[in-house]
């Protein structure tokens, strides 16, 4: 989705951002992620971020392998911002509403503040490249990422529109498909954090395969 405003590289951005902790959750450059929220301080986090007249917000997930406290998990260090992008209210208290995603984020520090959300000090520049849309697509599988996409859904008995993925760039398909994938924390975040969309794709097609040759060696649908 088209954004009006434009973020030509990592000086465009904020250094403090609040960031919204959801395991599962794998937001990409230019990729769209739909959230429910409904718990007060994140409603505060999206009141603030409207306010501000920044309107972004940093997914992040909680880190699995060092959980830290139950109100307050430790973080991946890597994670990526949004921008609102479409907004709704439901009448009973919910937003409804899209991120649309800008570019990955390196956690420097965890600001001490007033609000109910928590906050980072944030560098975006390592990820230089998110900001230059469909770098690297080139470089893409793009009949690897197919042929396992065709396998999974077979496997698990699925239909996709295979007019629009044909039809899609190759960023455009690879995190898509990330984003929508089945797959746990770990393995969003191994997708997040692949330094190019070739690596990424790459992650993506092994992460299938593993998973369609343990259906087919223990009989069990993966992932259920």
């Amino acid at each position: 989705m088209p954004m009006n405003a434009v973020y030509r590289g990592p000086g465009d951005l904020p250094e403090v951002i609040p960031v919204f902790p959801l395991p599962g959750a794998l937001l990409l450059p230019r990729g769209q992620m739909p959230l429910n929220i409904f718990e007060p301080r994140y409603l505060a986090m999206i009141d603030d971020a409207l306010r501000s007249g920044q309107r972004l917000i940093g997914m992040i997930q909680p880190d699995v392998a060092h959980p830290g406290s139950e109100d307050k998990p430790n973080l991946y260090k890597i994670g990526c911002v949004g921008r609102i992008t479409q907004l709704a209210e439901t009448g009973d208290g919910r937003y409804l509403l899209q991120l649309t995603g800008i570019a990955r984020f390196r956690v420097e520090e965890e600001v001490a503040g007033l609000t109910p959300y928590r906050e980072c000090r944030v560098t975006f520049a390592p990820f230089a490249d998110d900001f230059a849309a469909r770098k690297g697509e080139d470089e893409v599988d793009r009949k690897a990422l197919l042929h396992a996409l065709t396998d999974f859904l077979t496997a698990n008995n699925l239909k996709a529109d295979w007019e629009g993925i044909e039809n899609a760039p190759n960023e455009a398909l690879v995190n898509a498909l990330a984003m929508m994938s089945p797959y746990g924390t770990a393995e969003k975040q191994a997708m997040l954090e692949a330094p190019d969309l070739k690596t990424r794709a790459e992650i993506l097609v092994a992460i299938t395969e593993i998973e369609l040759a343990k259906k087919n060696t223990e009989g069990e649908t993966p992932l259920q």
